[in-house]
C-alpha cells in the first residue's frame, strides 16, 4: 500500500503544471481505463464543473473513463478536452459506431480557482489534460506543489494535492483532494492543523505539532474551492457511489473551517472500479447486509478524504506570496 488513490486497482493518477516565470497552475488526471461507475457531490457556492449532469443515477451513461481535475477557473475546463483527446487516440470510451475507434471518452471534472498565482492569460488548457494523461501511472503519486494543486491556497496557507487510501472489510478505499479551500486548514493559535489526529503515518517527519501563533497574512474572501475524487474496488450503483461522495465532502468538512461557503465550489466524484463485490443480502439493520458493507465504505471516505486534506497541506511549498506551513511552522517537521 502506497496510501494513494492508486491503491485501488485500476486506478492511475497523472500530473501536468507549470510553476514560475509567471505560472503556477496544472492539472490532475484520475484515470480508470477499465471504466468505473462514478457519481459526484457539489456543495458550495462558486462550483466550476463539467458532464456532473450525466452522472445522475436517473441519467443514460452509467461508467467514466476518467475525472479531470484543473487550475484555471472556468478557463481550466478546457483541460478536459485534452483528456478527451487522450482517451479517444487509445479507443476508450462510450461506444458510438461500429468500429473501435467510434467512442466518446467521459470526462467528468471541476476546476479551481487560481488565477491570481499566475499572470492573467497562463492557465490550463487542453494541452495540460493530454500531457496529464501521458503521465498517469498506477504507481506512488506526487503530492503538494503538484498538477492541479500547483497554485491552490487553502485560507492563508499554500495548498496543494494530497491523497491516502486504507482497506476495510477487504476492500481498498482511497481518495485525492485538491487543497484550495476559502476557510483556514490550522488552528491560528497554535498552528495545529484542524486535520492533525488524522496525520497518523509519519511520512512528513511530522517530530510535533507547534504550539505557537503563526505569521498568517490576513486576507479577505477569495474565490476558492476544494475537489477530489474518492475511488473504491468495489461494485457499486450509481446511487451507492453517490453516497461515497457525500462522504468525502463529510472528511473535508472536518478539515478546514468554514466549508462548503459560498465562496468555494467543494466537488467530490465518487469512482466504483467493480473488482470486488459487495454482499448482495439486504439484512435488518444492524445485521450483515449490503447496506452495512456500504455504510463501512462510506465511514473510510471520509477517513481517507480527511487525510488527503492534511497531506496536501503538509507537502505543498511555498510561491511569491504565498507561504506553506513548513515556511510558517518549520519546527513540526523532524530534520
Amino acid at each position: 500500500m502506497r496510501n494513494a488513490i492508486t491503491d485501488v486497482p485500476g486506478v492511475l493518477v497523472g500530473h501536468h503544471h507549470r510553476v514560475g516565470d509567471g505560472w503556477a497552475t496544472g492539472t490532475t488526471v484520475v484515470l480508470v481505463p477499465g471504466e468505473a461507475v462514478a457519481a459526484v457531490d457539489q456543495r458550495g457556492g462558486a462550483p466550476g464543473t463539467r458532464e456532473t449532469n450525466l452522472l445522475e443515477p436517473e441519467n443514460l451513461v452509467q461508467r467514466v473513463n476518467a475525472v479531470c481535475l484543473s487550475g484555471g477557473s472556468a478557463y481550466g475546463l478546457a483541460a478536459a478536452d485534452g483528456v478527451m483527446r487522450w482517451l479517444g487516440e487509445h479507443e476508450l470510451g462510450f461506444p458510438v459506431g461500429v468500429e473501435p475507434h467510434e467512442v466518446v471518452p467521459i470526462v467528468p471534472g471541476a476546476v479551481i480557482f487560481d488565477l491570481p498565482r499566475s499572470t492573467w492569460g497562463n492557465r490550463p488548457d487542453a494541452s495540460f489534460g493530454y500531457a496529464a494523461c501521458e503521465a498517469a501511472t498506477d504507481g506512488p503519486v506526487e503530492l503538494g506543489t503538484v498538477g492541479a494543486g500547483a497554485g491552490a491556497q487553502v485560507g492563508s496557507l499554500k495548498g496543494g494535492v494530497g491523497t491516502a487510501s486504507e482497506v476495510v472489510d477487504g476492500f481498498v478505499v482511497g481518495a485525492l483532494a485538491v487543497v484550495n479551500a476559502s476557510g483556514e486548514a490550522v488552528r491560528p493559535g497554535t498552528g495545529e492543523p484542524f486535520a492533525a489526529d488524522h496525520e497518523v503515518d509519519g511520512e512528513f517527519g511530522v517530530a510535533r505539532w507547534p504550539g505557537r501563533p503563526g505569521d498568517l497574512s490576513p486576507r479577505g474572501k477569495d474565490l476558492n474551492t476544494t475537489i477530489g475524487v474518492v475511488a473504491v474496488d468495489a461494485t457499486l450503483s450509481k446511487a451507492e457511489c453517490r453516497r461515497l461522495a457525500v462522504a468525502g465532502q463529510d472528511g473535508l468538512a472536518r478539515a478546514v473551517r468554514p466549508a462548503h461557503t459560498m465562496f468555494d465550489g467543494d466537488t467530490v466524484f465518487a469512482l466504483a472500479t467493480g473488482e470486488r463485490e459487495l454482499p448482495s443480502e439486504q439484512g435488518r439493520i444492524g445485521e450483515a447486509s449490503r447496506m452495512v458493507a456500504l455504510d463501512a465504505l462510506c465511514s473510510a471516505a471520509a477517513r481517507v478524504f480527511t487525510r488527503a486534506m492534511v497531506r496536501g497541506l503538509l507537502a505543498a511549498t511555498g510561491v511569491p506570496g504565498l507561504p506553506a506551513y513548513r515556511d510558517v511552522w518549520p519546527e513540526a517537521f523532524k530534520p
